[in-house]
């Protein structure tokens, strides 16, 4: 096997999302400003900066501010203020309009933009190169290199040209290691060397379990008379059951466009449903369906998001290297965002490492990372918001009735924290406990089935490779899962990855992975009850390439 080659930088970071990117060009302002040489490389395992990227999404411009002020000017795309909140409690055919009077701050979003966080990070991945940042798209990120005393030293990325069977292809080339001081971490949820490094050093000792949602999505040109731009309707209820965490979000963009999407917790207990079902039923609801009447559907996605909040955030430096944006688990549940919240950890530890690059001996740890994080806006809006999720997970009536308290009455100050107990995969229960969900077949209009999902993500990886979701045995999907929960994995999977297949005659199942159809969503990782399946990085280059999502 040929020796991979080595580049040098001051601070390589893993993942052009808006953290990452965040991270890099204030690296890049701050050695401007003091006339420093610091040499950033970013490194992104989709095709371009954006193509991975999924979210709502409405967007507070508060970390913007504050890392490009001039954003207007350069043509940021925040293009449709938010005009109107709605908050609805839907009943399978009826909907009960929260009065906005009674909507907690968490809610309201005046001041923001609805806006496509793919092309957001696009126009933050020119504004980095601007500044001299390198940017690597096509790149995956395969492995956490160390130094003989223990620290991160960097990360090597995949070979490309490996077969299936493992060995070279004639198109192999062997993976480059990118070397650095200081190595950020900004994989997004559930990232895949995030993960390792939380492992091997502990990083989630004392602290809750990271706890998920799974986020559907689907991009819709609407009639130009039912189109109200920066209209954002969020909605809790049907087609859910009360005891199962998760709601909806219809957001008004620019050019008659709407981003319509589904949350689910993944802490459900029910093994037999299934989060893509609950979204495509919910679009059948009256006051849904009134404005995608007429529309046609232009992508589709989905995405893990980590909502543990404040509770779960792991230690977040380490000897070489720290964990921002997501990888860490910065999102706000409360308030359905996570952008600026990214963007801002990114600054931070940008304004940690340069601190520490300009020391005579660079210290191992980006200690002041976590220290001025919590003295910033940041760590307040998370207190603020830590105790959301744990009461929503009661239930939708007491969990809106203590979200008032919490959120209302005392602003998010209560003198309490709630925890979250269980990871999610610890959740599910066994089939006997239920009876299977019978879901409405798809009608390609409003309603559509998982594979011709897939096709408008325009996923593609290269089918003679290994296949990225790995698992630690293989007779656990069959003699456990299947066993005990009817698979699960066929239905949490948003992406048909995972399928039971038989013999003609009925007999021996097994477990067939259609590999080439993963979104990169991590549902599967999160979820499994046996934690057997592990997602790897594929081949750089490989899974979705949305185009504005």
């Amino acid at each position: 096997m040929a020796e991979r080659e080595a580049m040098e930088y001051d601070v390589v970071i893993v993942g052009a999302g808006p953290a990452g990117l965040g991270a890099a060009i204030r690296l890049k302002q701050l050695a401007t400003e003091q006339n420093r040489e610091v040499s950033v490389c970013v490194l992104e395992k989709g095709s371009e900066v954006g193509a991975h990227i999924l979210s709502g999404a409405v967007m507070d411009p508060i970390a913007l501010n504050e890392l490009i002020p001039d954003w207007k000017e350069k043509d940021a795309p925040l293009n449709a203020p938010v005009s109107e909140d709605r908050f609805m409690i839907l009943s399978e055919t009826g909907a009960f309009k929260i009065p906005s009077a009674l909507l907690p701050e968490c809610f309201q979003n005046h001041g923001n933009y609805v806006i496509s966080l793919g092309n957001v990070v696009r126009w933050l991945g020119q504004q980095a190169e601007a500044l001299g940042v390198e940017i690597f798209p096509g790149f995956a990120a395969a492995e956490v290199l160390f130094h003989e005393d223990g620290r991160v030293k960097g990360v090597a990325t995949g070979d490309m040209g490996i077969g299936r069977d493992g060995q070279p292809t004639d198109a192999h080339q062997v993976g480059m290691e990118l070397h650095a001081k200081y190595t950020f971490f900004a994989e997004g949820c559930r990232g895949h060397l995030g993960k390792q490094l939380q492992a091997k050093f502990n990083l989630r000792d004392g602290v809750d379990p990271q706890v998920y949602g799974i986020g559907l999505k689907e991009l819709w040109e609407i009639k130009p008379e039912l189109h109200q731009p920066g209209l954002v309707v969020h909605t809790a209820g049907w087609p859910l059951k009360s005891d199962t965490y998760g709601g909806s979000f219809l957001y008004h963009l620019e050019n008659n466009q709407v981003a319509i999407g589904y949350v689910v917790g993944l802490a459900y207990k029910n093994p037999y449903l299934s989060p893509y079902e609950e979204f495509q039923r919910y679009k059948t609801h009256p006051e849904i369906r009134k404005f995608l009447d007429g529309g046609k559907r232009i992508s589709y996605g989905a995405r893990a998001i980590a909502a543990g909040g404040l509770q779960s955030l792991p230690k977040l430096v380490f000897p070489g290297g720290c964990l921002v944006g997501d990888d860490a688990g910065f999102l706000n549940a409360s308030r359905i965002k996570g952008s600026h919240t990214a963007i801002k950890s990114g600054m931070l530890a940008a304004e940690a490492a340069f601190a520490a690059l300009a020391a005579e001996t660079p210290a191992p740890e980006l200690s002041a990372y976590p220290e001025s994080f919590k003295s910033s806006w940041l760590y307040d809006e998370l207190h603020r918001a830590r105790n959301f999720k744990p009461w929503m997970s009661k239930g939708l009536w007491m969990g809106t009735m203590m979200v008032g308290i919490d959120q209302v009455l005392f602003r998010g100050k209560a003198p309490w924290t709630l925890h979250h107990g269980h990871a999610d995969h610890e959740c599910i229960r066994p089939k006997t406990e239920y009876t299977p969900i019978s879901y409405p077949k798809a009608d390609g209009v409003l309603t559509f089935d998982r594979l011709s999902s897939v096709f408008i993500s325009n996923v593609n990886h290269n089918e003679d490779q290994p296949i990225h979701l790995t698992l630690k045995d293989a007779s656990v999907p069959v003699n456990v899962n299947l066993e005990l929960y009817d698979a699960p994995e066929q239905r949490y999977c948003p992406a048909g990855v995972y399928e039971i297949v038989r013999d003609d005659n009925g007999a021996n199942p097994r477990l067939q992975i259609n590999a080439q159809n993963c979104v990169h969503c991590k549902t599967c990782d999160i979820k499994d009850p046996t934690q057997n399946i592990v997602w790897v990085t594929p081949e750089g280059g490989g899974g979705p390439n949305y185009p504005n999502m």
